[in-house]
């Protein structure tokens, strides 16, 4: 059982991620066949819930990406359940200390580098013999997001947690800590020094950096600066612009009679 997105990481390859807040197992499996290296399950912000995350997983089942979860909030429970659920990473928002991010490792890994809770029902086909339990441990990603002031004043003890893999950035929340309008694709300066310290600091660690983005250019900018793990919008905003990009080129392309 080998966590494909962790070794095409730790090989220095550059992953893009895809992003599910439609809570319908037909759009995920719609997701998973466009190439995306992993796909996450959003059930911080999205309108995913538990079951529905389940659904995603088995709709994505068949197809070659390794299937993520942004959980909530950093708590025991719900981080147990989406890795039992099949989630080879979690992504956890708002880490600002060593102390949470420890927190967060602790209920990701068993026994004894952490405390989680053995069951996992689908990761590791509970009730027959798997061999899930002894290769979680190295397989699982843990990355805490770093979205605040705070957590950037905290970067190096947080970076220092062992289990931690490596982090992602919010950049709306981040903006938010910082005095600054909420959005993705920022080019504030101060924000951009930010990126050049998560990219430095992940790297020296054999760690990784992430980042949520609005466009594939911006994205592909942030690959060049030396993030590896870049998310691309998310479903629902890939349709709505697709759809009205669509709309738009038909009324352009028919004139008057198609004018609003």
């Amino acid at each position: 059982m080998a966590n494909k997105l962790k070794q095409r990481l730790k090989a220095g390859k550059a992953c893009v991620n895809g992003w599910l807040a439609i809570p319908n197992g037909f759009s995920a499996e719609t997701m998973a066949q466009c190439g995306w290296d992993s796909v996450t399950v959003d059930m911080q912000h999205g309108v995913q819930d538990y079951q529905s995350m389940v659904h995603c997983f088995q709709a994505m089942d068949r197809h070659p990406v390794t299937p993520l979860v942004r959980v909530p909030w950093n708590e025991p429970g719900i981080v147990g359940r989406v890795l039992d659920g099949g989630a080879w990473g979690v992504i956890c928002p708002m880490i600002n200390t060593a102390a949470e991010a420890k927190a967060l490792v602790s209920y990701s890994l068993y026994p004894p580098k952490g405390k989680r809770s053995n069951g996992p029902i689908r990761a590791g086909a509970y009730g027959e013999a798997t061999p899930y339990q002894a290769t979680a441990n190295d397989e699982v990603l843990v990355i805490p997001m770093i979205e605040t002031q705070e957590a950037i004043d905290n970067l190096e003890a947080i970076l220092d947690v062992p289990g931690v893999n490596g982090v992602y950035v919010g950049p709306s929340d981040l903006g938010l800590s910082l005095g600054l309008k909420p959005m993705l694709d920022r080019d504030e300066p101060q924000v951009l020094a930010i990126y050049e310290k998560l990219v430095h600091e992940t790297r020296k660690r054999g760690q990784f950096a992430g980042l949520h983005n609005g466009t594939p250019a911006y994205a592909a900018r942030m690959i060049a600066m030396g993030f590896q793990f870049v998310t691309i919008a998310n479903d629902s905003g890939l349709m709505a612009k697709a759809a009205r990009e669509a709309v738009q080129a038909t009324r352009k392309a028919a004139g008057d009679v198609a004018a609003p």
